[in-house]
């Protein structure tokens, strides 16, 4: 009987049990580091694959070119059986008849093949190098646009990893608050048992409970969420369960060499080394030599002016070198390719072409004109990004200094909080503190811990877009930064 009652517990495992061991199995997270995340994203980007195969038209259209200037080169062949030849009527009498009267005349055979080859150069025309430069231009366009999309996909990972960073943060501060208000509403249940204090004293620091746990929910939601949008940055499937390297509460942005390895990455990798050093007029001059937005806009100022000198190129004359030779026969009868030699004749021709435009109506003064102020437009656009740029950087650099000294008080409020929470649960336990100062001393802790990890992400997310904003966000996983440690040892090695 046991036998039986075991083996259906079995059956009814397998049937109810099976796929949800799966789905566990299926769910089980995965690490990801920043550096790694960033590598994943450079793979997997649908975006990226965009503009580069935008990148391979524009190759293709240099090419299609310098066609233009290649010599064209083409050939014939043709058959045609005449089911019914052709007559036409002449006069009579010039076949020795009478006048006045019509004779049908056969004219063609019954097979004709035909064969021709036909070859043409450009010698001068304007146009064909100029069109040739223009493509060149949109291949440098759509190549500073690869760069510039790479670069955006890369912050916009980072910044992802760092909201993922700080909703763990915020679940984790949640989760240690609920703990320490647990632990004093189970000593405030004792004492009220002990006659020690009122039952507000349970009722205030349930509801206290009841007010922190609310946020538990809404802080793993944010959890997901954040986890979804990184996933998505990285060209993951969004339901994947993911875990992430490094923790912002752990972060000492003053010194690396103090963090973990993990939290060194995180510094490292979230752009412009030693920012608070760099002189921002420096980094705005590298803004306008590198950043891929104003490259981008420049590299259209060229293809403009390069479609200006296309439109003007129709004004000129176009010079060509023409030949063909041509091959043509009749034969009646039976099939017999190409006929017999006596039925085959040959032509051949080579000479010059010349074409002038002289007068068009005035399109072609219109297009350039319409040209011309593309040009001037572009000019403008390009005087306002600068404008933008240049406001742009010292507004994050500022930021990013600011956050920085945001970190550094908030570290000593930490301590502080931590130091008064201890204290105030010390006097709450001898019976000389309030259960008022406890909970005001908790909320302090909790408040002081997430403002830190808040500095320090403000410090991280200003430097990562700081560094888009200057243009010099590697482009390829092996640009980004090594570790700390490995910094240092080709540092001295280099010395050595």
């Amino acid at each position: 009987m046991r036998t039986k009652v075991a083996g259906l517990c079995v059956v009814v495992a397998s049937v109810l049990g099976v796929a949800p061991v799966i789905a566990q199995s299926q769910q089980e997270s995965e690490a990801y580091s920043l550096r790694r995340a960033i590598q994943v994203a450079l793979a997997n980007s649908r975006t990226i694959e965009d503009a580069e195969q935008t990148l391979e038209g524009a190759r293709q259209q240099v090419r299609e070119a310098w066609s233009a200037a290649l010599p064209d080169i083409s050939a014939t062949a043709s058959y045609q059986r005449n089911l019914m030849v052709q007559e036409f009527f002449l006069p009579a009498e010039f076949f020795g008849g009478p006048a006045g009267e019509l004779r049908p005349v056969r004219v063609g055979s019954d097979n004709t093949w035909s064969a021709g080859i036909t070859a043409s150069q450009t010698l001068f025309e304007y146009g064909v190098f100029v069109g040739v430069g223009a493509a060149g231009r949109y291949r440098e366009l759509q190549e500073e646009v690869v760069r510039g999309t790479t670069q955006q996909v890369v912050t916009a990972v980072r910044q992802a990893y760092f909201n993922a960073l700080l909703a763990r943060e915020e679940l984790r501060l949640t989760e240690e608050s609920i703990a320490r208000v647990r632990r004093s509403l189970e000593e405030t249940r004792a004492r009220y048992a002990a006659g020690l204090v009122s039952e507000y004293d349970v009722l205030r620091l349930e509801v206290e409970l009841s007010s922190v746990e609310a946020n538990l929910e809404r802080a793993r939601n944010g959890v997901a969420s954040s986890d979804r949008a990184l996933l998505v940055e990285m060209g993951l499937d969004a339901d994947l369960a993911i875990d992430l390297e490094g923790r912002l509460d752990d972060i000492d942005p003053d010194a690396i060499e103090r963090n973990s390895p993990e939290n060194q990455d995180l510094v490292l990798l979230a752009g412009v080394p030693d920012v608070t050093q760099a002189d921002v007029d420096r980094l705005i001059g590298e803004a306008l030599r590198f950043r891929s937005d104003l490259l981008q806009i420049q590299a259209t100022i060229d293809l403009e002016h390069a479609q200006v000198s296309l439109e003007k190129a129709q004004f000129y004359p176009k010079l060509s070198l023409f030949s063909n030779y041509n091959v043509l026969a009749q034969q009646d009868g039976r099939l017999n390719f190409f006929g017999d030699p006596q039925n085959r004749t040959t032509t051949a021709a080579a000479g010059l072409q010349v074409e002038i435009p002289v007068f068009r109506g005035f399109a072609r003064f219109a297009r350039v004109q319409q040209a011309q102020s593309l040009v001037r437009q572009n000019e403008t656009r390009l005087a306002h990004a600068e404008q933008e740029t240049l406001n742009q950087v010292r507004t994050l650099y500022d930021a990013v200094g600011e956050a920085l000294a945001r970190a550094r008080s908030q570290r000593r409020a930490v301590d502080q909080a931590a130091r008064g929470y201890d204290i105030a649960s010390a006097e709450y336990r001898e019976g000389i503190g309030s259960q008022l100062q406890l909970t005001d001393a908790e909320v302090a802790l909790r408040q002081a811990k997430y403002n830190y990890a808040r500095a320090v992400y403000d410090h991280l997310s200003a430097k990562a877009q700081l560094e888009l904003a200057i243009g010099m966000v590697p482009e390829v996983a092996g640009e980004f930064p090594v570790s700390w440690e490995r910094q240092n040892d080709q540092g001295d090695h280099d010395a050595r």
